[in-house]
């Protein structure tokens, strides 16, 4: 197991043996709350997840007991002129963005509180695993912002345009049992099981075709929202960059020889 450390409070493990990163929020005394460091750094660090071809699936977690993120860090943001805020605009969603365009699978693992941009950077995950004790939602227009961090358009992605509209706009904070009733967490697990299941989930993830997961991510991501003809057609470009590949192949004869197959990546 490797690690590295970008900045004070982001930390990246790497599991070479399961092909799985883990992509840690460390803030603990914060909550994670989200300062324009913290931003910065996971952005650089997702920059470099991105790059790695040999992780498969990644998972964000928290260190922090009570909370996943509880969102923007309002401290700093109160002591920030409305110039200073107007620049730190796009170190912020880089961040959020970071997470959102990585190229494999990832994997959320909440519990406590994942409020506002906390559970913005849940929802940039493709799957989210969270235990009871999670509490999430987007309060912002409680404070007079809006969600900034890709919330108004995936949350409605999620559970539908009308249930999204209710939750932003009441600014209500959802708790575990129902957020899975509702589509805002996909597994509910055993208490303080959420990082041990999220990771045994990303390693089966990860035991799947490397070109095969990152092309089925491009096209479920890229052809959402389209009308059926042109998601097709992002399907057929997908399949067309894997059923050359040398993945392909191994796949394959890996059926036939009824072996485990041994991916080349490429």
């Amino acid at each position: 197991m490797s690690e590295e450390r970008y900045g004070e409070w982001i930390v990246v493990r790497k599991d070479a043996g399961s092909h799985v990163a883990e992509l840690v929020l460390d803030r603990p005394k914060a909550l994670n709350a989200v300062s324009s460091e913290v931003a910065a750094r996971l952005a650089a660090a997702c920059e470099a997840l991105a790059a790695d071809d040999g992780v498969r699936a990644t998972v964000l977690t928290s260190s922090n007991e009570r909370a996943f993120c509880v969102g923007a860090d309002l401290k700093e943001r109160n002591s920030l002129s409305d110039a200073e805020l107007g620049r730190h605009r796009p170190t912020a969603r880089a961040a959020y963005t970071g997470v959102l365009e990585l190229p494999m699978p990832t994997i959320a693992a909440v519990h406590g509180y994942a409020l506002g941009g906390g559970f913005e950077l849940a929802l940039s995950c493709d799957l989210i695993v969270a235990d009871p004790s999670a509490v999430v939602g987007l309060p912002e227009v409680s404070v007079g912002v809006i969600p900034g961090g890709g919330g108004t358009q995936l949350l409605p992605r999620r559970v539908g345009a009308a249930r999204a509209a209710e939750l932003i706009f009441s600014a209500r904070r959802v708790e575990a049992a129902e957020a899975r009733e509702l589509g805002l967490v996909d597994v509910l697990v055993e208490p303080g099981q959420d990082r041990a299941e999220a990771l045994a989930l990303a390693a089966r993830i990860a035991g799947n075709s490397p070109v095969g997961l990152r092309a089925a991510k491009r096209a479920l991501r890229t052809g959402w929202g389209m009308d059926l003809r042109a998601g097709l057609e992002i399907e057929d470009a997908a399949w067309r960059t894997v059923a050359f590949s040398g993945d392909r192949a191994e796949g394959v004869a890996a059926f036939n020889e009824k072996r485990k197959p041994q991916w080349p990546g490429e």
